[in-house]
């Protein structure tokens, strides 16, 4: 059984920067990515419709990331699967961040440091996937692409939270937390 692609590969109005795609975000967080319109107060946030056009890749990376997660090898299809790749990576590092017995509250200022802290960008030294991630031409590139990769970190990070936090607000959902171990690709951020 192969695993999962992304289905924002065949967006092709989408900026790429080397070849990370700027997909748009349902999101509040400021940053460069086009926003997706907000989902209704009555509509659930976990289960959201793929055919929604609140649906987003940050919804997708939370979706596939159980089932990917599992995998050693992973075909690269284009830039999309590259986010995603980065999103499933990005979560395995925050679900290591959260303890068992850690409450909502210190796993949500935990994960917001995570998200904040200054990261490295492909083509940087220390950025684990440059064999994977072409780096940005110049510059303004390299912002544009650090802003974007910030605001998709802190969006996730909010959005995990409320998965790993669904069942109770004091205690993080084992299930969730028995991901913690597994290495998607063997590689971690």
């Amino acid at each position: 059984m192969p695993a999962y692609h992304s289905s924002f590969l065949s967006d092709t109005d989408v900026r790429i920067i080397g070849n990370f795609a700027l997909l748009p975000l349902r999101t509040r967080t400021r940053g460069p990515a086009y926003t997706l319109p907000l989902l209704p107060p009555d509509a659930d946030e976990i289960n959201i419709d793929t055919e929604s056009e609140s649906y987003d890749h940050l919804d997708e990376t939370l979706t596939l990331f159980r089932a990917n997660t599992l995998f050693r090898n992973f075909e690269i299809k284009g830039p999309a699967d590259r986010v995603l790749i980065y999103g499933i990576l990005f979560i395995s590092e925050c679900l290591g961040k959260i303890k068992p017995n850690m409450t909502g509250r210190e796993a949500e200022k935990a994960l917001n440091t995570l998200a904040l802290e200054h990261f490295a960008l492909p083509g940087d030294p220390t950025f684990p996937l440059n064999a994977l991630f072409a780096p940005a031409r110049d510059r303004n590139e390299a912002d544009t692409l650090r802003q974007y990769i910030s605001q998709m970190r802190q969006e996730l990070t909010i959005r995990l939270l409320s998965r790993v936090y669904f069942e109770s607000a004091t205690v993080p959902s084992k299930w969730w937390l028995s991901f913690t171990k597994r290495k998607f690709m063997g590689k971690n951020l």
